[in-house]
Parts: structure tokens; C-alpha cells; sequence
């Protein structure tokens, strides 16, 4: 048995002190810290927070690597590189590039994804196919000699790693058939995202499945007063989003009315492109070049093209700038989005037989320890 002591420990309604989280594999309990057995596994917390794991639903690469690079190498080296952004589970993400690339990308996912369970990596949760199901007028930084029709089944082929699809639902003709045949077929989510639909479109294609938006605000049809669109069609359903939290994709004055708005439904993402973790410089995306300079990169047209964004930092940030409670920045980055991925029993906070996934963070939530099945991976 092992116990961390001396932390704040974020649960998902509140933050407790004086408290020793318990646990082996699975939580085991939390107790009052003078119940700790001088015959378990001490952590020292060092008054640091203790969180449960965080899980990152939209990423494509890390440390210089591209999820589309389709190597084993590359997706070994985003999970372990992740570890030190308290990240423990993830869907690697791909784009809108040539269908062989993506299927090939899908499929080394595959064929690690039992592996990751037990490797010095974040845990493989399944895969996020943005697109190619996209609009050309909201592509932003995708490729649009790529972009499809939507594909149901696709989909199902691989519907055992796809977790999440981003589409454009107004590209979907005959009454949403393949967002239908998705939803009643397979059990992967259906993100609306990349779309230039109206909010009537929108709006059914809710009514026909889709139960998503992928990085709200972003390549979308905006919010206005007599053309509502994508942004208040998210706002109005009962639908989850995402929301990139870098303080540039969407300005920090929107988190306290989003929360408002989507409460548990708000997911953090980072959106982070193999740039993030090295230096500023020029890298590439799905084999386009990006130029990485201060919190952004772009294509060389100067398209916003994605972030470098940490999901710590992005919970600090959120924190730092808007008054949600920090247990519910949190959960926007664990518990909304194992939910999204409905393994809410068993990730996403630290509740009695949920799985050991945690993270100790320091007073500005820089990760100190992340541990994942209640395994050290890393340490700092």
C-alpha cells in the first residue's frame, strides 16, 4: 500500500487538507493523516497539489514527433514526453492528410495501444481523427487536397481505436446518413468541427448524433447576433467542447461565461503540435511547414495552425484567469473528458476504485510526480 501525505488533494468537488491519499493500483481510500501506516509507501506531497491524471482528447505530436509520422518511435515519444505535463491517458490525433497516412497512423496507434498500459508513456485511450471529413472554408491549417466526404464506414473499420471523429456536418448530404450510421453502429463520438454550418444545420446534426464540438471558437461559424452559427449552437445543446487554453485560440475573458455555460461538458485540449516541448523554430504538421514563435505556431501564410500548449498549464491559465474553482479547472482536463470517452468509472478523479492515476503539482501546478495504474513514471 503506498500514501501520499502533506498534499492538497484535488477531489472533484472540493480540495482537502490534512489528508493522506491511499492507494495500490486503484484508490484505495483517503484518510485523515495521523491513520497513516508507518508500514506503506510514503510519498511526501511537500504541500503540493495531488490531482488525478489529466487526459488530453486532441493532440498531434510532441517533442519534434507527429502522431501522422505512423511511427511507433514518434508515439512512444509523445507518451513518454507527456508524463511531465501530468498527462496519463490521450487520444493521439491525426489530420486531413492522404488516407493512407491517416489509416497507416491509426493503425500503429492500434497496435500499441494494449502495450501503453504498462510502458514508461501516458496511456493510449484510443485515437481523435480530425477530419477528413471537413469543410474547405474552415479547414484552417489542414490540407484541403485531402479532404472527404464523410465516410461511415471507414469509421467502423476502425472503430476500435477511433475514440472521437471531427467532421463538418454540412457536408454530410441525405439527412446526416453517416453521422446516423456512425452513431448506431459504433460507439465513437461524433465531434462537430472544421464546419462552415449555419445553426439550424448545426442543430440537427445534433438531433441526428453528434454529441461533440471539437476546439470551440475555432474554425467555425462564429457567434452573432442574427447569424447564431456553430459557437451558439455548442452553447445551446447538450453537447460536450473542447476548448483550447494557451489564452490565444480563445481569449482568457470567455472562461468564466463558458463555464457558465457548459459546466461538467467543458473539455481543456491542448491542440499541441510536435513543436511543443523544444524550442521556438520552424517545424513540420501532416508535411507542411510551421513556424513556432511565442505561444502559436503558423503555416508560412501565417494560418493559425496550433499551440505548444502543456494541459497543466492550460488548467493553470484557466485558473489564473477567471474565478472557476481550481477542482473544476481540473476536471475540465480529467473527469469532462473521461467522460466524452465514457470511462468516467474508472479515470478522471480520485474516487475509490478508479484507477491510481495521479499527478503531484507544485503551487503553480508544474508537475512533480505523475503516476499512472499506481507506478511512478516520472518524477521531477
Amino acid at each position: 500500500m503506498k500514501a501520499i501525505i502533506n498534499g492538497k488533494i484535488i477531489l472533484k468537488d472540493r480540495i482537502i487538507e490534512n489528508h493522506a491519499l491511499v492507494f495500490s493500483n486503484v484508490i484505495e481510500g483517503i484518510i485523515p493523516k495521523e491513520n497513516v501506516s508507518s508500514d506503506w509507501e510514503i510519498i511526501d506531497a511537500e504541500g503540493g497539489y495531488v490531482a488525478p491524471g489529466l487526459i488530453d482528447l486532441h493532440i498531434h505530436g510532441y517533442l519534434g514527433k507527429d502522431v501522422c509520422d505512423c511511427e511507433e518511435e514518434s508515439i512512444r515519444t509523445i507518451s513518454k514526453g507527456l508524463l511531465s505535463n501530468g498527462v496519463t491517458g490521450y487520444l493521439p490525433t491525426t489530420m486531413t492528410v492522404d488516407m493512407k497516412v491517416i489509416r497507416k497512423a491509426l493503425e500503429t496507434c492500434r497496435s500499441l495501444k494494449e502495450e501503453s498500459k504498462d510502458w514508461d508513456g501516458s496511456i493510449i485511450l484510443g485515437c481523435h481523427a480530425e477530419g477528413p471529413f471537413i469543410s474547405e472554408s474552415k479547414k484552417g491549417a489542414q490540407d484541403s487536397r485531402y479532404i472527404l466526404k464523410p465516410d461511415a464506414d471507414f469509421v467502423k473499420e476502425y472503430s476500435d481505436i477511433i475514440k472521437t471523429i471531427t467532421l463538418a456536418p454540412e457536408t454530410d448530404e441525405n439527412d446526416f446518413s453517416a453521422i446516423r450510421k456512425i452513431c448506431r453502429d459504433t460507439d465513437v463520438v461524433v465531434s462537430m468541427g472544421h464546419t462552415s454550418a449555419d445553426y439550424e444545420t448545426a442543430m440537427s446534426s445534433v438531433n441526428a448524433g453528434v454529441k461533440h464540438v471539437t476546439h470551440l471558437f475555432n474554425a467555425m461559424t462564429p457567434l452573432a447576433h442574427r447569424a447564431p452559427g456553430v459557437v451558439t449552437a455548442a452553447m445551446n445543446a447538450d453537447v460536450s467542447c473542447e476548448l483550447i487554453v494557451d489564452t490565444f485560440h480563445v481569449d482568457s475573458s470567455l472562461y468564466d461565461l463558458l463555464w457558465k455555460l457548459k459546466g461538467r461538458k467543458l473539455c481543456f485540449i491542448t491542440d499541441c503540435l510536435p513543436a511543443g516541448g523544444l524550442p521556438e523554430g520552424e517545424y513540420t504538421l501532416g508535411g507542411q511547414k510551421i513556424i513556432y514563435k511565442g505561444i502559436v505556431c503558423r503555416l508560412e501564410d501565417g494560418t493559425v495552425a496550433g499551440s505548444i500548449l502543456k494541459l497543466n498549464k492550460g488548467v493553470w491559465n484557466v485558473f489564473s484567469n477567471s474565478d472557476i474553482p481550481l477542482y473544476e479547472c481540473v476536471n475540465c482536463a480529467s473527469l469532462n473528458p473521461a467522460t466524452v470517452l465514457g470511462i468516467e468509472n474508472t479515470k478522471g478523479s480520485l474516487e475509490i476504485g478508479k484507477d491510481a492515476d495521479i499527478i503531484i503539482a507544485n503551487e503553480k501546478f508544474d508537475i512533480k510526480k505523475t503516476i499512472i495504474g499506481g507506478k511512478i513514471k516520472y518524477e521531477n
